[in-house]
């Protein structure tokens, strides 16, 4: 590798990364400025530990995320099955155009949309009373079906059929070949899919904001709206717990990989 190459990758990597090199490390400073380093301090942290706003704000996206990720895995499952195995049918481009929408269309108009389908339907049927958790946590199940659709029949295209198709030779029914051979070899793509779920409702913030109401804002939300009224190394402390976490999640699964491998 050339000096030239080698000098470009630094760059463009301290580029990325310098910034929450940055954000870790004046996390702890003792000031509220968080541009003038003012000594080093856990003062920050001891008041994350205390901001129950932050603290109701991460438990209730946490359970938002948790519970659309596996309203998306299980819907987005039998799409993908159906798109992988069930060749053509009536209504496949329109399943089809239904699940790419999310992935293309910019998230203030998935947000309106899921705002006016739920107001229609309250006026309708009297449900949602009012929008909350339960709203935000089926608009980002909504959103997340399609992606884990696209996992799943990636992961079931072209493959698996011989088995399936070995397994009912030796007298399998068509619910055993799936349950013992398909499922299993499935699992990767669901909990990538389900994984994938999580990450997307935990990071959103303009579809909860559309769908939320009083007493229901995400941490994103939350952060989001400090932010505008100025950043505090509070907010950089609670970042640097969530890049704390991360990292240690990443560097859990290179170990089980590595002694897997």
């Amino acid at each position: 590798m050339s000096r030239a190459l080698a000098g470009w990758l630094v760059a463009c990597y301290a580029f990325l990364y310098a910034p929450i090199g940055f954000l870790i490390v004046f996390s702890f400073n003792d000031g509220r400025m968080v541009t003038v380093w003012s000594g080093a301090s856990m003062r920050w942290y001891v008041a994350l530990a205390h901001d129950q706003a932050l603290i109701d704000a991460t438990l209730l996206s946490l359970r938002i995320a948790a519970v659309s990720a596996t309203l998306a895995a299980l819907v987005g499952t039998l799409a993908g099955y159906a798109l992988a195995r069930f060749g053509r049918f009536r209504g496949r481009g329109a399943l089809e155009a239904a699940l790419a929408a999310p992935l293309v269309l910019p998230e203030v108009i998935t947000g309106l949309s899921m705002l006016l389908l739920f107001v229609v339907l309250e006026q309708l049927v009297g449900w949602p009373a009012g929008r909350g958790a339960t709203t935000v946590t089926l608009a980002h199940a909504s959103v997340s079906v399609a992606y884990v659709t696209m996992v799943v029949r990636a992961r079931l295209a072209g493959s698996f059929t011989t088995l399936e198709e070995a397994a009912m030779d030796l007298y399998a029914p068509p619910w055993q070949a799936f349950a013992f051979i398909t499922l299993p070899l499935m699992v990767p793509a669901l909990a990538a899919g389900w994984l994938l779920s999580f990450t997307l409702s935990m990071d959103d913030v303009v579809v909860a904001s559309f769908t939320s109401g009083p007493g229901a804002s995400t941490l994103p939300m939350v952060v989001f709206s400090a932010t505008r009224l100025g950043v505090t190394p509070e907010i950089y402390a609670l970042a640097t717990v969530i890049v704390t976490v991360v990292a240690a999640g990443l560097c859990a699964l290179s170990l089980v990989r590595r002694h897997a491998a």
